[in-house]
């Protein structure tokens, strides 16, 4: 069988490392060819890639509600020919519009579902008085007709949350839900845990953007310094707010206990030196990065994204907050933290809990998927073209 992924980019994020994990995972199958088209060479997992077949082909289009449309496929078009998948899955809407101007019927498509796609939401009152909105609409409709002429999809939603979304949105192709996967074995190690002192080890990784609302954990902060917790708060990303948290940090008098590390390649050593992993994000497609803590050993304190139900066992491997109250948050810091016995028996169940969702078994499931396809991604309302 020969696979061929799609993505814009081998940029840092959650979508792209588990696109080269799936990647590195299908390699390892017999009888299973991968090769990864990217339309930027921007790559921050170099070791990820260096195995792999990663091409990078320029690609774009531009649509327009008023102009003729315009496309740059033409290099695409010809390597997906010559390459003659019999799988194309593509990941995030850049790529999932791009490749489907490809005309090429004679593959199985997937669109793996990273996130809820606003361009899928459905057509309301609101859509007629919202340019963004509109536009969204248009890009939808043009991509639903492109569908139709490469034989369908097949959805992969990496959450609940999400299949729940493209249920709805677009109920007229099938949906399989396929919770996201990491490569266990990267980040396992086995806890050392002591009844000693020590300052408490908090971590967050993500982009320093709005949803990620890191903004939040330093409000978690003051409550831990007014309760006599000594601690600190590493923080691992970069983005357009790392500036301002940096300002309110000094303005809240935190420094010496906020670190801003930026983006590192390292981060399963600050997974092995941390005492608890917490997650602030308002929206959370899945939350990777939550099963990577888990694989560590940390007990992880998060808000509700939605996605990232789907990873948390409430009290068995962290806890979930529903509402964004920094006193509650920084309680349940506060009760694992001084609780040892608990904090034991929640690092060691994290651990069991991740592994549940290691690459490998991940892999064997999504072979299942492409083979039970057979073909028939479109199926719901459209025969497959041969």
């Amino acid at each position: 069988m020969k696979i061929l992924h799609i993505i814009p980019s081998l940029r840092k994020g959650g979508a792209e490392r588990l696109a080269l994990d799936m990647c590195n995972g299908l390699a390892e199958v017999s009888g299973i060819v991968v090769k990864l088209i990217c339309f930027s060479d921007s790559n921050d997992y170099q070791d990820l890639s260096a195995h792999q077949q990663v091409e990078v082909i320029p690609s774009g289009i531009s649509l327009s509600l008023y102009k003729k449309n315009k496309f740059r496929i033409q290099e695409l078009q010809g390597e997906i020919e010559k390459y003659a998948p019999d799988v194309i899955h593509t990941h995030l809407f850049e790529a999932e519009i791009i490749s489907r101007c490809v005309h090429y019927p004679r593959a199985v498509w997937f669109s793996h579902c990273h996130d809820n796609m606003v361009q899928f939401e459905s057509f309301s009152w609101k859509t007629l008085f919202s340019k963004k909105r509109l536009t969204n609409f248009y890009e939808k409709k043009f991509l639903l007709n492109r569908y139709k002429a490469n034989g369908g999809t097949h959805f992969i939603a990496i959450s609940e949350d999400a299949r729940k979304y493209f249920e709805k949105t677009a109920p007229e192709y099938p949906l399989t839900l396929l919770n996201n996967a990491v490569d266990y074995k990267k980040f396992y190690r086995k806890k050392e845990i002591t009844d000693g002192g020590g300052s408490l080890r908090l971590l967050n990784i993500g982009s320093f953007v709005s949803k990620k609302n890191q903004a939040f954990l330093l409000d978690v902060c003051r409550v831990l310094v007014q309760k006599k917790i000594d601690f600190e708060l590493h923080l691992l990303g970069d983005g357009e707010n790392r500036k301002a948290l940096e300002e309110k940090a000094k303005t809240m008098r935190l420094e010496g206990r906020i670190f801003f590390h930026g983006n590192v390649d390292n981060v399963e050593e600050f997974l092995w030196n941390s005492d608890i992993y917490l997650h602030s994000a308002t929206y959370e497609p899945f939350g990777l990065v939550l099963l990577e803590a888990m694989a560590a050993g940390l007990p992880v304190v998060t808000l509700d994204g939605r996605g990232n139900r789907d990873v948390m066992e409430q009290g068995k491997n962290g806890y979930m907050l529903f509402e964004p109250n920094a006193e509650a948050f920084a309680e349940k810091i506060t009760e694992l933290w001084r609780d040892k016995e608990k904090y034991r028996e929640i690092s060691r169940y994290a651990q069991m809990h991740a592994q549940k969702f290691d690459i490998k078994q991940y892999v064997t499931r999504l072979l299942e998927i492409y083979r039970k396809d057979d073909g028939n991604s479109g199926k719901k309302t459209h025969e497959r073209k041969k």
